[in-house]
């Protein structure tokens, strides 16, 4: 079993970036999946969720990969202050993929990017900046900020005013639907017919896009709401992540 370990990682501008990974014992250079977490209900925990529910361990062990989760600026003992997915968060996690990529562990052409929920909004948007990313996996997620904002309650207004700022140009850096035919990894997109905080319309206008611009993609949409049943995403990930990972079949 592997164990886990905390790494304080310079996002390029000086702040610290908090980084958890698992990392199986190989000869070899083995894929990567770095998970990027959600709001957390005010927790502020960051990358710790990950340790302490088991996935990192989980995932490391069950793929044979080095597993790893990285803090959004905010959350956890990243530096902050949050700006809800906006270009200091994305630093952040391209620079936790940069770590990963630089491990003798690591083969730095199979590395997935797995966001969750606001994780899921930025990791769509550091995907349209790395071309050289694998696959990416998106849960719960808004492409459109804009467009959910303004059907968003009012409290989730409101962070996103205080984080990011209503100008376009904060909407655009936080919307991978008009970065699209940027994005050129495998994409798996997982998502809850009945979520109140991203419309799943969100997730279909997405797809819609990325198949547009020649990427491979797929859509599962579950009858749950925005928290979607680990039990669900085990199903519709596994043959996916199998393929990411596998080191003799690539995908274009």
């Amino acid at each position: 079993m592997p164990d886990v370990t905390r790494h304080m990682i310079d996002r390029g501008d000086g702040a610290k970036v908090e980084l958890f990974q698992a990392q199986p014992e190989s000869g070899t250079p083995e894929g990567a999946i770095l998970f990027v977490h959600g709001n957390q209900g005010g927790q502020l925990i960051g990358a710790q969720e990950a340790v302490d529910s088991g996935a990192l361990l989980r995932f490391s062990s069950r793929l044979h990969v080095t597993a790893a989760a990285v803090s959004q600026p905010g959350f956890g003992a990243s530096d902050g202050p949050a700006d809800f997915c906006g270009p200091d968060t994305q630093k952040a996690i391209m620079a936790a993929l940069a770590f990963l990529g630089e491990q003798p562990a690591v083969d730095p052409a199979r590395i997935l990017l797995y966001g969750n929920s606001r994780g899921a909004v930025a990791s769509a948007m550091v995907a349209a900046q790395l071309p050289g990313l694998r696959a990416v996996i998106l849960r719960s997620g808004v492409y459109d900020l804009k467009a959910a904002y303004a059907a968003s309650s009012k409290g989730l207004q409101m962070t996103i005013a205080q984080e990011a700022g209503l100008s376009e140009e904060a909407f655009l850096a936080r919307s991978a639907l008009f970065h699209a035919s940027k994005i050129r990894a495998e994409t798996l997109l997982l998502h809850g017919r009945l979520d109140d905080r991203a419309p799943v319309e969100q997730a279909e206008q997405f797809s819609d896009a990325l198949s547009d611009a020649g990427v491979p993609v797929m859509l599962h949409v579950f009858e749950c709401g925005h928290n979607i049943p680990r039990e669900y995403t085990q199903m519709a990930m596994r043959g996916f992540l199998d393929r990411v990972f596998d080191p003799v079949v690539t995908y274009h």
